[in-house]
């Protein structure tokens, strides 16, 4: 029997979404591998036989820098028995891949080049049993792929997650976050459906009940809504806080582009499926999920500063210490309703308040996908 519900509330996905393996199977094929997907800051691969391998639902992804100076992407799998290529999530080739296997050996930019006995074999065509290409792009200092046979529009999806939450796509370019460095990453297993984290990030109906040292910093997020629920909107530092740190003192000089109309503000986007970006006026915050299951969720976080911040090796710590925190919380409340998303209570889902009304299109979007 359907409920009805008063106006102030709306339905949310029921439990099983979050549980059921079949369902993570059909989000593997139709989100994951289909849509535009990060999986490397492209300066962690900078030189020429650099290599990362990145798990995209249910493919093993290579990227490897060539010596003409591009960077690539294919299916890590050898085109002779299916053997994965590359086993190391990361590392360097001088000139060529080789298969551990058969040895099967491949150029950087994913040719076959030699096989024992291959000039007994002059009809084998070494580009078509080359590896498979991915669709690859580079932005914001980022490789996104997208396994897809016709990747869906770039710009209107990723470009059109940050225009839809700012107003204009190219205001993001004031944090110029491509020519920033890395100046902490952290890996966070998070033992909880990845829509959950998407639904945590989304909404600050939980600021003021599990983030103290954020709402110390951004009062406003104790009101419980969101930067994201308002279109160009950024949340305004605290009329004590000297930067965006764990105690509010001072950060670092603004990123060159981030002028006076910017400063002493946050602002926090999603990219469906897998992407936040968190922007403030001295780093930036990057995180990129990778779902391994229906009830886990690797979540890898960068903080990028300036390179002047990271070559000089200044000290970081109070402003990864801030957002640290948040992600400990954010994921170990994640972590508590997993649990509950099998129970008899969560059967038809839960109920969203008025200030996480916007979590409904995500659920819109996704159960069109799914449907």
């Amino acid at each position: 029997m359907t409920v009805s519900l008063p106006p102030s509330l709306l339905a949310t996905l029921p439990g099983h979404f979050y549980t059921d393996p079949s369902i993570f199977a059909v989000e593997q094929e139709r989100v994951f591998e289909s849509m535009w997907f990060a999986v490397a800051r492209s300066a962690d691969l900078a030189t020429p036989g650099k290599f990362e391998t990145a798990d995209v639902g249910r493919e093993s992804v290579l990227l490897v820098r060539g010596r003409d100076g591009q960077l690539r992407a294919f299916l890590n799998v050898c085109r002779h028995r299916g053997a994965k290529l590359c086993v190391e999530p990361a590392g360097e080739t001088k000139r060529q891949l080789q298969c551990p296997y058969h040895a099967w050996t491949y150029g950087l930019d994913g040719t076959l080049v030699a096989a024992p006995n291959l000039t007994k074999m002059p009809d084998i065509d070494r580009v078509e049993y080359g590896l498979i290409p991915v669709h690859l792009r580079e932005w914001l200092g980022y490789a996104w792929v997208c396994l897809a046979e016709q990747p869906p529009s770039f710009e209107d999806t990723v470009l059109g997650a940050v225009r839809d939450r700012l107003g204009d796509a190219e205001m993001i370019e004031h944090w110029e976050v491509a020519a920033l460095g890395v100046g902490r990453r952290i890996v966070y297993d998070v033992r909880a459906n990845w829509k959950l984290i998407v639904e945590n990030f989304m909404e600050c109906y939980h600021c003021a009940t599990i983030h103290p040292e954020l709402t110390e910093v951004l009062p406003e997020f104790a009101d419980g809504y969101a930067a994201q629920y308002h279109v160009g909107h950024g949340a305004a530092f605290a009329d004590d806080a000297r930067g965006f740190t764990v105690d509010g003192s001072a950060g670092f000089g603004r990123i060159g582009g981030v002028g006076e109309e910017l400063d002493r503000k946050y602002y926090a986007i999603t990219v469906n499926p897998q992407v936040f970006i968190n922007l403030v006026p001295d780093h930036v915050i990057f995180h990129r999920m990778f779902p391994r299951s229906a009830e886990r969720t690797v979540v890898v976080c960068d903080w990028l500063y300036t390179k002047e911040v990271v070559a000089t090796g200044k000290d970081v710590a109070r402003s990864v210490e801030l957002f640290h925190r948040v992600n400990q919380q954010d994921f170990d409340a994640c972590e508590r309703c997993q649990p509950a998303m099998s129970s008899r209570a969560y059967a038809k889902g839960g109920v969203l308040v008025p200030s996480e009304h916007h979590i409904a299109a995500f659920h819109e979007w996704l159960t069109e996908i799914l449907a």
